[in-house]
């Protein structure tokens, strides 16, 4: 059903439109952008991991993180509509413009997650089929229910949730947690505030507006620039780690440095302008060039170990 305007009902959701909703509006629910990124950071774990996985059940098993991240979707759309239809960047999720209920986003991410675990475990293993359960209660539970609306570090504690998938991929090939596997993890643990945090310096109307206690609201856009830049300086180091841990070639090290700098420059920017046009304008630079840092060193990890696979399969095929 097309988006059309409709007067807000109470809470400001619109009333449900129709009956169950459409195919795209349930993935819609699923948050397509978010789930690309668990999906492709879970399988560069799943590539750098040592050992070998079947690639049909490789492939079931990414389908099956990608289903139990959009789940817990869902299930954050579900419990959030209420700010959601409130707030300019969400104000056109399914249930706020009533193409979708909330009984029917809460009853579709209940399903979905738990046979998402479930199968993860009969088919793979539980290790990875435990974590990705972790990951679901800790996204619904602990960072939507518990953190979001009542602490400014929501984005600091609740980014777990987004920095699971390169272990769960390594668990479905290796079927344990290593050190390699919880670099992976601290990559996008220490990416997520400074990523957030600066879409939170121009979104700042919006989130105090519907009363969440995003950092900038609460202790001003001065220390979020202060944090920004402090988390940024801690990121670029552990963004190395992957080298000495023989995770992580000297291709991943030149890029990871060439891009770490690039980071830090725009994290000093955002700290050094502070008023006007500018300000916002190196806040949004930061929050884009975030994006692409991250799936460039995830990209340049998958492909160094990718490549040997790659040639070998090649040589198979030619021998």
């Amino acid at each position: 059903m097309a988006d059309i305007g409709v007067s807000p009902g109470e809470n400001g959701l619109n009333p449900a439109l129709g009956s169950g909703g459409e195919v795209r509006d349930y993935f819609a629910l699923m948050k397509p952008r978010v789930m690309s990124l668990v999906v492709f950071t879970a399988l560069t774990g799943m590539m750098a991991a040592p050992g070998e996985i079947h690639p049909v059940l490789g492939f079931l098993a990414l389908l099956l993180i990608a289903v139990g991240a959009g789940a817990s979707g869902a299930l954050n759309m579900w419990y959030d509509a209420d700010i959601d239809a409130r707030m300019q960047r969400t104000i056109k999720r399914p249930i706020p413009m009533g193409r979708v209920t909330r009984g029917e986003a809460l009853a579709f991410g209940s399903i979905f997650s738990a046979g998402s675990v479930l199968c993860l475990g009969v088919m793979v293993n539980w290790l990875a089929a435990g974590l990705l359960a972790f990951t679901i209660a800790y996204y619904l539970f602990v960072y939507t229910m518990g953190l979001k609306r009542r602490t400014p570090q929501n984005i600091v504690i609740g980014g777990a949730a987004g920095a699971f998938p390169p272990m769960i991929g390594w668990a479905t090939v290796t079927g344990t947690v290593s050190i390699e596997s919880i670099v992976l993890f601290l990559i996008i643990f220490m990416w997520t505030p400074p990523h957030f945090w600066a879409l939170s310096l121009y979104r700042c109307e919006d989130y105090r507006r519907v009363n969440i206690p995003m950092l900038p609201v609460v202790a001003g856009p001065d220390e979020t620039r202060k944090q920004i830049l402090l988390y940024s300086l801690l990121l670029v180091p552990i963004t190395l780690m992957p080298l000495p841990l023989a995770l992580g070639g000297p291709v991943y090290t030149m890029v990871a440095g060439l891009l770490g700098g690039l980071f830090l420059f725009y994290a000093v920017q955002v700290y050094r302008n502070r008023t006007g046009d500018e300000a916002d304008r190196y806040a949004r630079k930061l929050f884009l060039f975030s994006i692409f840092y991250l799936f460039a060193l995830f990209l340049t990890l998958l492909v160094e170990h990718a490549t040997p696979l790659m040639i070998q399969l090649f040589r198979s095929l030619w021998a």
